[in-house]
């Protein structure tokens, strides 16, 4: 019986087990029982050294560099396993240690209204002041205060002593209105009867006869040129708009007993003499270019342009419409919501709101800086800027409230009853689109639809109303 190797020189090497003799074998190898002893040398070919009937020998264990290896490679497997929950990537997240939870607030994905919103300054007022169209001359006599409402048949300004009046229209007053007398006509027939006060052959003596009586005496009849007695020329009508005009005002000023055409009549004259008696005019039946201005309706006076004393001009006296407006100074690049007729909200200085109505657009733009380089286009400072006009349909509700900042506020596409989430909330998926994050640190992709008021319509399989979404710090 041979016994173990027990060679003193028998060392490990660097931990992992190594002989110096590649002859020497563990004893865990070879069965060493506890003394120190090998078993009968039977023992290495599976025979019992007692009977000498074969036994089954146990599988040798391991080398410990193997070993080794194996406990290098589990510490391996558990590092990647941790590494892989920590990502949220699969396993069953009630299991393992929790891990730290990811920065950023959650939010809830919300059902609500979302609508498309253009927010502009603008500014209340009466709009901008035109100069009345003067045609009065003579020295301005009197003038009415800043702010007067004037209407139909009002007095806006004396010039002479004699009052300027306002009437409705949109055709100017450009000549006289009254009954026209030809003088020309007149003229013309004075020389016909000149030429047939002398007949023909009629002596001078007949002729100074016929001059002065009027009757011819010579071979030739007619009438002597000198004759008085010829009533004159009858004055004709005159005809235009303008006449109906006038007398459209006229009627509606409770004036009678002419018809209300284009004919200016002798009846239309009588009426336009009361008109003129009260007044305190002459009563001349015909009505001066000077007397009458028109506008499209009732006018506020603006400020007047000249002094008491001065001579009377077409800048005078300037004027307004009597309804309060907005004047928006709109972005060109962004006024694609101005267009005639669109409803908006005009929120007044107070916080209160008043509906409102787009009536006109600008369609020249200007700068906001007012500047223009040589070849005349609009200077290069600043965003060009177009003027809207806004109407509001309940003067009212303004109060006493004349002018001041306003806000206009103009409501786009518009979407009821959808989900939605902020907008900070989506991520960019790097299969292309958007998502969001969950709780749980799983992303879902979502599709968009309206954006507004910071918010985004979100829809998808995944997506219902309540869930926590993160926003990313």
């Amino acid at each position: 019986m041979a016994e173990a190797a027990t060679d003193p020189d028998w060392t490990e090497r660097d931990g992992i087990g190594a002989v110096t003799d590649p002859a020497a074998i563990d004893r865990d190898e070879i069965g060493q029982d506890e003394t120190g002893h090998t078993a009968t040398g039977h023992a290495a070919t599976g025979r019992d050294a007692t009977d000498g009937t074969d036994s089954v020998s146990a599988p040798p264990r391991p080398r410990r560099g193997r070993r080794a290896a194996l406990v290098a490679s589990a510490v391996a497997v558990v590092a990647v396993a941790a590494v892989a929950g920590s990502l949220g990537l699969g396993g069953d997240k009630d299991e393992g240690p929790s891990t730290p939870p990811r920065s950023g607030s959650l939010v809830p994905v919300t059902r609500t209204t979302l609508a498309e919103r253009t927010v502009v300054d603008g500014q209340l007022g009466y709009g901008t002041e035109i100069p009345l169209p003067v045609k009065a001359t003579g020295t301005v006599t009197w003038l009415p205060a800043e702010g007067t409402t004037v209407k139909r048949g009002g007095t806006l300004l004396r010039v002479d002593d004699r009052p300027v009046v306002l009437m409705y229209g949109k055709l100017p007053m450009y000549r006289d209105i009254g009954l026209v007398t030809d003088q020309a006509d007149q003229t013309r027939s004075t020389g016909e009867a000149q030429k047939q006060g002398t007949g023909a052959g009629a002596s001078p003596d007949s002729a100074a006869t016929a001059e002065f009586q009027g009757t011819g005496t010579g071979t030739g009849e007619g009438t002597g040129a000198g004759e008085t007695t010829d009533p004159p020329a009858m004055p004709r009508e005159l005809t235009g708009m303008d006449v109906l005009q006038f007398e459209t005002n006229l009627a509606a000023l409770g004036y009678t007993g002419f018809t209300v055409d284009e004919r200016f009549t002798a009846l239309t004259a009588s009426a336009v003499r009361r008109w003129q008696k009260s007044l305190g005019l002459p009563q001349t039946g015909t009505v001066d270019v000077g007397d009458v201005i028109y506008s499209s309706g009732k006018v506020r006076i603006g400020h007047a342009g000249v002094r008491l004393g001065a001579e009377a001009s077409a800048d005078a006296l300037t004027y307004t419409g009597t309804s309060r407006n907005v004047v928006v100074n709109a972005s060109a690049a962004d006024a694609a919501w101005a267009v005639r007729g669109a409803q908006v909200r005009v929120e007044l200085p107070d916080g209160t709101f008043v509906k409102g109505a787009v009536a006109s657009v600008g369609k020249q733009a200007t700068s906001s800086e007012g500047g223009g380089d040589e070849g005349g286009s609009p200077g290069r400072g600043g965003d060009a800027t177009i003027s809207v006009f806004v109407t509001l349909q309940d003067q009212r509700a303004l109060g006493r409230l004349e002018s001041g900042p306003v806000s206009v506020e103009y409501v786009g596409r518009k979407v009821e009853d959808v989900l939605s989430v902020p907008v900070s909330a989506l991520v960019a998926l790097a299969e292309g689109g958007y998502g969001v994050e969950t709780r749980d640190g799983r992303f879902l992709a979502v599709k968009t639809g309206l954006f507004a008021d910071g918010r985004v319509e979100v829809s998808g399989a995944a997506i219902r109303e309540g869930m926590k979404v993160r926003i990313p710090e």
